[in-house]
């Protein structure tokens, strides 16, 4: 459902500081309790201050709260209009300062918005709990769904009357004064644990700094990285030396071209060890708090475990059908993984070296044995995508699918200077919406790239809101007179970001109840861009040297797509040793008797993970399922891999940018947000249920 309850699933949760009515008058006029005059609605970034968000922040849980006891207290019977429509109307400020305050939380957060978090999310937790524990309101959505077969219901709104009384019932209003006392504290306990987890995760992040003073040890490096890490060490007032730090464009490619072995070391132990350093940004005891609450959690609600609660929702449906999925794949990959360390060891002592190949080793031969094997250089390859092209060229691709222009618009307010506005039109020339591009690290951005909205669309009096987007990456910077140049990982998630953009922009929704989608559907729009990034129609879009202008040769693009398999072991074996992990926490039916770490140890030793290949997240930093909304869920991206390889099919046998195939993709998958089961929506675009093969020769593990 979403409205408030939307609302608190947007946060990244955090601690209570009670927000107070006398300050909610100190700062007038405050921008985000306006009407927002700007081009199309957007929000005015330029005039919204740190101090406005708490009043504002007052204000609109003030008029939820208000809009809710109007409801609860109607005199006239139940109906779908005066109590499950009204209920979807109900929150509509508090949706728009939220959307507006978590999202610059997550971008381009500091101190104070830090505490506000903190201050704010017990809040919430607590309005979600007055909502769907409200006895009231539950009796008049009770009245309204023992009635549902009379009522003669539009399709979606049937769909909302059912998705209304799912919450309340997944949400604890059939329990007990007791029980429902103790889910509030559950609830509010846990918006502070994960609002916690995500801070000591970005601390631990900010907080190491590899900074390297003796030249012969930047041996490997390629010069576009020397200068970058002399430019981060001259923001850090330390001229003359390098710095590198644990963000993505720096760490990665330090890895894969470091001929310093200690350092490679040095900076990986870092990385891995993030959340339990015994320090005051530990998160193992965090996690502890967090699992033995979830498992309360669903207890109390019926369920055996968290996961049985959370996948009762998902296209997966159940534990044992996504450790199906898991099996599947884990003894072929974790096979081609083992050839892959033997390949890579027997270059280790090739070299004269006798040292066992540990996973400070693996990107470093990995990236020789590449080179080698498909004389294919990253260095190289990073020359034909420069990211103001590659952005071009996503732009193009949804243009060749879908019809749709993207215009850039500098008039339009920002958060920060480096991010970008651009119109989006459709076929017709209609307006689709506003899409923000903000592609840079820094210090105040959280690690990853995402996508989200300032604005959802739905149909409000009427009219169509179109929907304001907002693509978010950590890709590598500029340096010097070089533009940013991506590595081909970097292309894909900039694609793949695009996807979940494009999911948002072509939304075509009446209520905001009805715009989640399930986590193991919603990757589906985004993975499939994916697929075209390497296709050579595609590549003449934007794959053009950054000096010369030149096209990518052709014999190097063979060598990339010859190179798709290479290193598959590796890569499979890793996201589903922490899908494994995601899945083992969220299956406990009581508390951990283990410590964090012992933990994670015994899970994966269960599965037989090789020592050189550590999970892609370890339990103290995994972001995505102790502070964000992947918690038994990060499988998702598998399971949507099998749809977007089946689905992607269909474009091979009809055409790369056939219309008629994007439309009906368009029309009943990324039009239609929750409006209808997962699976019925994938049977309307495909005609049949999803199949695996396309995945599994994709990743060569058939």
């Amino acid at each position: 459902m979403r409205t408030w309850l939307a609302i608190v699933a947007l946060i990244i949760m955090a601690s209570p500081v009670a927000v107070g009515a006398a300050e909610a008058d100190a700062v007038s006029p405050n921008p985000l309790l306006e009407e927002w005059s700007t081009p199309f609605g957007v929000p005015p970034f330029d005039e919204i201050e740190d101090v406005h968000y708490r009043p504002a922040f007052e204000a609109a849980i003030a008029e939820a709260r208000k809009e809710l006891e109007t409801i609860a207290a109607v005199a006239d019977p139940p109906t779908f209009e005066n109590t499950v429509e009204a209920l979807e109307l109900g929150g509509q400020l508090l949706d728009k300062v939220s959307l507006v305050f978590f999202n610059l939380n997550s971008a381009e957060t500091n101190d104070e918005l830090q505490a506000i978090a903190r201050e704010v999310a017990p809040r919430l937790a607590a309005l979600q709990d007055d909502i769907y524990l409200n006895e009231k309101l539950f009796e008049r959505v009770k009245a309204v769904w023992e009635t549902r077969d009379d009522l003669d219901l539009e399709p979606e709104q049937d769909r909302l009357l059912e998705e209304t009384w799912k919450a309340f019932v997944r949400s604890g209003a059939n329990l007990g004064p007791e029980q429902k006392a103790r889910l509030r504290e559950i609830n509010g306990e846990l918006s502070v644990l994960t609002v916690t987890f995500s801070e000591n995760t970005l601390k631990e992040t900010n907080a190491f700094k590899l900074v390297i003073e003796k030249e012969a040890d930047l041996a490997g490096l390629p010069a576009r990285m020397v200068a970058a890490g002399a430019a981060a060490a001259e923001a850090e007032g330390l001229e003359g030396k390098w710095v590198f730090t644990l963000q993505r464009p720096s760490i990665e490619p330090f890895l894969d071209s470091a001929d310093n072995r200690e350092l490679r070391r040095q900076i990986l132990d870092a990385y891995l060890a993030r959340g339990a350093n015994g320090n005051e940004n530990d998160n193992r005891d965090v996690v502890k708090k967090i699992v033995t609450l979830r498992v309360e959690r669903a207890q109390l609600l019926g369920y055996r475990t968290h996961a049985d609660y959370v996948l009762e929702e998902r296209m997966a449906k159940t534990p044992e059908r996504v450790r199906e999925l898991l099996d599947q794949l884990w003894t072929p990959s974790l096979a081609i993984a083992k050839k892959e360390a033997d390949a890579l060891q027997k270059m280790i002592e090739a070299d004269g070296k006798t040292f066992r190949l540990a996973p400070h080793d693996w990107r470093y031969y990995t990236d020789r044995l590449r080179r080698e094997r498909y004389s294919l250089d990253d260095q190289e390859v990073r020359q034909y995508f420069a990211l103001e092209n590659v952005l071009q060229g996503a732009f193009e691709l949804a243009h060749r699918l879908y019809g749709i222009t993207f215009t850039e618009r500098e008039d339009l307010p920002v958060y920060h200077e480096e991010v970008r506005a651009f119109e989006v039109k459709d076929e017709d020339g209609s307006l689709l919406g506003v899409f923000y591009a903000d592609y840079y690290p820094r210090p105040g951005k959280r690690v990853g790239a995402w996508s989200s909205r300032y604005r959802s669309q739905w149909i409000k009096d009427g009219k169509d809101i179109r929907p304001v987007v907002v693509n978010v990456g950590n890709f590598s910077r500029p340096t010097g007179d070089t533009p940013a140049l991506l590595s081909l990982d970097e292309v894909e998630t900039l694609f793949h970001e695009l996807g979940h953009g494009l999911n948002s922009l072509f939304s075509k929704i009446r209520y905001r109840g009805l715009a989640s989608i399930p986590r193991d559907f919603v990757e589906l729009g985004s993975q499939i861009m994916e697929n075209w990034v390497l296709e050579p129609e595609v590549l003449a879009f934007y794959a053009r040297h950054w000096k010369t202008g030149e096209p990518i040769p052709d014999p190097l693009v063979q060598k990339l797509r010859d190179a798709r398999l290479f290193n598959q072991g590796f890569a499979t074996v890793e996201y589903l040793a922490a899908s494994y992990l995601d899945m083992d926490w969220h299956t406990l039916d009581k508390p951990p008797a283990l410590e964090t770490v012992a933990f994670e140890t015994r899970a994966l030793d269960r599965i037989g993970l090789i020592p050189e290949i550590p999970p892609r997240y370890r339990s103290p930093y995994f972001s995505h399922i102790f502070s964000g909304g992947y918690s038994a869920g990060y499988y998702g991206y598998i399971w949507c891999e099998v749809l977007d390889a089946d689905a992607f099919q269909a474009f091979k046998e009809k055409g790369l940018f056939d219309r008629e195939t994007a439309r009906s993709f368009r029309d009943n998958i990324l039009a239609r947000g929750g409006t209808a089961e997962a699976m019925d929506l994938w049977k309307a675009f495909r005609g049949r249920e999803p199949d695996v093969e396309p995945l599994l020769v994709r990743r060569g593990l058939k």
